[in-house]
């Protein structure tokens, strides 16, 4: 049996690099918003970079066409990246599940290190999943697309029987304990002033300790909101969709993105619409297990989702054109170098934003801080198409890639290869 090979520059499917680099801005924005710039519109700050009626829009717009959006479509490429894998493997008389294998465990240790850097971090998370992943994909497509659906619909029972049944919360209880106890270990924090302190005024050192700690409240937030089932879920459909290749026949399948689309803009809009409003009034009431908070996770569940798919099936219509193509395409490099514009993204604003950094911490409002994401990622398009002028892959990339297949890749371009 052959051993598996990376794959070839002629064999991406420009199109995947296309949507992760989409799917890279909005995740970007939405750390911004709820990671790097702590913005609070509870706490009624003052400043040049807050604008108070205008920030509260912004906000509303963000949980409207933002919110869930990007990591569900990140979370449909991950599981499509898997598929092809596997189908490619099968195709050379290959075993991909070694090398998948290897990849998900070389993905953990990164995410790991990412962990350290900044404790949002999505690919630890993604990387634990897809151990999960790899056993479900023998179910037949058809298995595999109803279990989805019924896993990213799976929180409105799920919060209604924390609702009832308090109990069921104890993992997240139990993480935000261990939590606790670290944060007194590490930092002598007792109180939620001293963490905000530390933060505002700590060192890159303390930063790093409170990074460790925050690993226990991170998970303990995607205990809660069961992430768990809504990303798995999207992982499951973005599988079918590349072992069915249902891109390579897109033609066949227009009417399937017709219907995903118009779902996504009938049921997702309005869906989305009442989520933004749950989530700007009765936040408070979502993490204390009340009706407002089961409330908008009915509407998280009926509007993220298809509010993504309709995302995706816009982009993948308008790429088959020409000028569509020709207009989409600049959004490839930076997709090829998700993960190290991923992680340039937590350097960058944990740099602008933390007190050891330049301290805007709590000062920049969803106008500004918007402004900022989308300007940053222009140049991180920019800095991508150059890079890749000269190199094969991102610097994150390669060392990922090298792990996986036990090989170091070639990093530099050859003079004769074409840039990307």
């Amino acid at each position: 049996m052959q051993t598996l090979a990376p794959v070839q520059e002629k064999e991406r499917i420009v199109f995947m690099d296309v949507l992760r680099g989409f799917a890279i801005l909005g995740i970007f924005i939405a750390n911004l918003g709820s990671g790097f710039s702590w913005y609070n519109e509870q706490v009624h700050a003052t400043g040049p970079l807050l604008l108070p009626e205008a920030d509260h829009t912004m906000s509303f717009l963000h949980h409207m066409f933002i919110e869930g959006k990007f990591y569900s479509i990140f979370s449909l490429l991950f599981g499509w990246g898997i598929a092809l894998q596997f189908k490619r493997a099968e195709a050379k008389g290959a075993d991909a599940f070694p090398t998948v294998r290897r990849r998900l465990v070389f993905m953990l240790l990164l995410g790991a290190i990412h962990l350290l850097i900044w404790p949002g971090d999505i690919v630890f998370f993604y990387a634990l999943l897809g151990f999960i992943l790899l056993p479900l994909r023998k179910f037949s497509n058809k298995t595999l697309l109803i279990t989805g659906v019924i896993l990213f619909l799976s929180p409105i029972l799920l919060y209604w029987l924390k609702m009832n049944w308090p109990v069921l919360n104890y993992p997240a209880d139990l993480l935000i304990k261990a939590g606790v106890k670290v944060d007194e270990s590490l930092l002598n924090l007792k109180t939620e002033e001293d963490f905000m302190n530390v933060m505002k005024h700590g060192s890159w050192f303390d930063q790093l300790k409170g990074n460790i700690t925050g690993f226990f409240f991170r998970y303990q937030y995607l205990f809660f909101v069961s992430r768990v089932p809504k990303v798995l879920g999207m992982f499951l459909i973005g599988y079918v969709v590349g072992r069915s290749d249902f891109y390579k026949n897109l033609f066949q399948n227009k009417k399937i993105i017709y219907w995903a689309i118009g779902i996504g803009l009938v049921i997702g809009l309005p869906a989305n619409y009442f989520l933004a409003h749950y989530m700007s009034t009765a936040m408070g009431d979502y993490f204390q297990l009340k009706p407002k908070g089961w409330y908008q996770t009915i509407f998280y569940a009926l509007g993220v989702v298809p509010l993504a798919m309709a995302y995706v099936g816009i982009f993948m219509l308008c790429f088959q054109k020409a000028t569509g193509k020709k207009s989409m395409s600049f959004l490839a490099p930076v997709g090829k170098m998700a993960f190290s514009n991923y992680i340039t993204q937590s350097l960058v604003g944990n740099f602008v934003f933390l007190g050891a950094g330049l301290g805007f911490m709590g000062q920049v409002g969803p106008v500004y801080f918007t402004l900022f994401g989308i300007l940053f990622f222009i140049l991180q398009v920019i800095a991508s198409t150059i890079w890749l002028r000269y190199f094969n892959y991102g610097p994150v990339e390669w060392i990922w890639r090298s792990a996986t297949y036990k090989k170091w890749q070639p990093f530099l371009k050859k003079k004769s290869q074409p840039a990307v």
